[in-house]
């Protein structure tokens, strides 16, 4: 199956901080890659900015050899690249100054969608926006791009939200997290409301409880400074998991439209029950036989930081009432997966004798690696004699189904950067939904340092802490594998 390309018009995108990580290991292979599908018009401008001294050559330069490293498939074609290289332009450019601003300004096209990506640090987001009004760079079709974090807690970002709101109008503020941006998420939506089979199995009465796990077997190296502020807590699960939960939980939205959609992930948020102590676990990964611990990778004996939080959670509507929804994500676990298990009851009455053994189906969605779903159902083991029950998957991988053989499946920075060009806010927060999340999340760190607890210590390779295992068995059940 060959997915249908939908043109974009002519547009200026500004990476500010375009000399950095992210723009040049996510932002700009994402753009070559929709340059190389023939979805850009003529025309299209790509325009690095930072403080770094570059002449336009000179960042042509680097970002030719990221996109050999970081996009190779595509890099095969000397001619495609020169001509992406041919619309990427840079100045030099400080966000804490006017310098740089008026050089910016004249590279700029009027009367086209002109959209400013702030690939760079929080505590920037604010003087940027202050100096792109300043010098009169945003018109009506102006959009910002702002990455994670939004904001260290709820005052902060109550802060920067009325920092941008100052300047820009919601409809123009494009708050971005990748996750959002997975092909397997979208398909959240339609997997639920696309299919009658299992909208109406989706509640309380036939679920008895949901998982999602974003586990990864990479530790902090390189982010220490940032890890060491913010923690498992902060950095995915108050932005990421949160963002899954919304989506697997949501009412069906009136219609597929950016507000309509996100009202309904709003709400979910706002019934979100305080999480009980005894029903969060947090971990911190110890050295084991895999490399330094976390506490000797940020270089502090003593830190409290967590790198693994699992919770249960519980929602108080109608639709979920008495259903948990248990969440776990950690740094150096055993595989990198990111998966959500939805837990269906057991049938209500067995005809086959308890020898038969108990038996209930499962919605796996995997999101990374090997993004697909699978639907564990009962079926009669082969061979004579008895009726022995067993579970078999229905599987569907998203690289076989739908015909994509050996190509990755398309980065999600690819469709987000093009829905911030097409104006479409679907996959992106919106601020009270930002400021509702560290609403719920703020608490439970405040409770964490009142009570002065410790993370316990897990091993690097592992499921994480045991006590993430008896946290489930309190209530009957057991966490999911995490498989690569």
């Amino acid at each position: 199956m060959v997915s249908r390309v939908i043109p974009v018009d002519p547009f200026d995108l500004v990476i500010f901080g375009g000399t950095g990580d992210l723009a040049q290991r996510k932002i700009l292979p994402a753009l070559f890659r929709r340059f190389c599908s023939g979805q850009w018009a003529e025309g299209v401008q790509i325009i690095g900015a930072a403080r770094t001294i570059h002449d336009r050559a000179g960042f042509q330069t680097m970002v030719a050899e990221s996109l050999r490293t970081h996009a190779a498939a595509q890099c095969q074609d000397e001619g495609a690249l020169r001509a992406f290289l041919d619309r990427v332009d840079y100045v030099t450019l400080d966000g804490y100054s006017n310098e740089g601003w008026d050089q910016l300004s004249d590279k700029l096209n009027q009367d086209r969608v002109r959209a400013f990506y702030f690939s760079v640090g929080p505590r920037l987001f604010g003087p940027l926006a202050e100096r792109i009004k300043a010098h009169d760079l945003a018109t009506p079709s102006t959009r910002i791009v702002v990455e994670k974090p939004f904001g260290h807690d709820l005052e902060s970002a109550r802060a920067l939200n009325a920092t941008l709101a100052a300047h820009f109008r919601e409809s123009q503020i494009y708050r971005i997290d990748h996750y959002l941006g997975k092909e397997t998420v979208q398909n959240l939506m339609a997997v639920r409301f696309g299919n009658m089979l299992f909208e109406p199995l989706w509640n309380s009465q036939y679920v008895d409880h949901i998982q999602i796990t974003v586990a990864e077997s990479v530790g902090i190296d390189g982010r220490e400074e940032y890890y060491e502020r913010a923690g498992a807590m902060r950095d995915m699960m108050q932005n990421h998991l949160m963002q899954l939960l919304c989506l697997i939980a949501m009412e069906p939205p009136a219609k597929f439209d950016p507000d309509a959609v996100r009202d309904e992930k709003s709400k979910v948020i706002r019934a979100l029950d305080q999480v009980q102590p005894h029903h969060i676990v947090r971990g911190q990964f110890d050295g084991g036989g895999s490399g330094k611990g976390y506490s000797e990778t940020v270089g502090n004996p003593r830190s409290t930081t967590e790198s693994y939080v699992a919770l249960r959670a519980h929602i108080s509507n109608w639709r979920w009432a008495g259903t948990p929804f248990y969440l776990r994500t950690g740094k150096r676990l055993v595989a990198r997966s990111s998966v959500i298990n939805v837990m269906f009851k057991d049938a209500p009455h067995s005809i086959f004798g308890e020898e038969a053994g108990r038996h209930a189906n499962v919605l796996s969605i995997r999101l990374q690696p090997n993004e697909g779903i699978t639907l564990k159902v009962t079926i009669k083991e082969p061979g004579p004699g008895g009726m022995r029950l067993v579970d078999v998957p229905l599987d569907m991988s998203f690289a076989k189904a739908l015909g994509s053989g050996n190509q990755d499946p398309p980065d999600a920075y690819e469709r987000l950067v093009m829905d911030v060009i097409r104006g479409n806010q679907t996959l992106f927060m919106r601020g009270d939904e930002v400021e509702a999340a560290w609403a719920w999340t703020d608490p439970i760190i405040a409770g964490w340092h009142a009570r002065g607890d410790v993370p316990k210590p897990y091993e690097s390779g592992s499921t994480g802490p045991g006590d993430a295992e008896l946290l489930m068995k309190r209530d009957g059940r057991r966490w999911q594998g995490i498989n690569p």
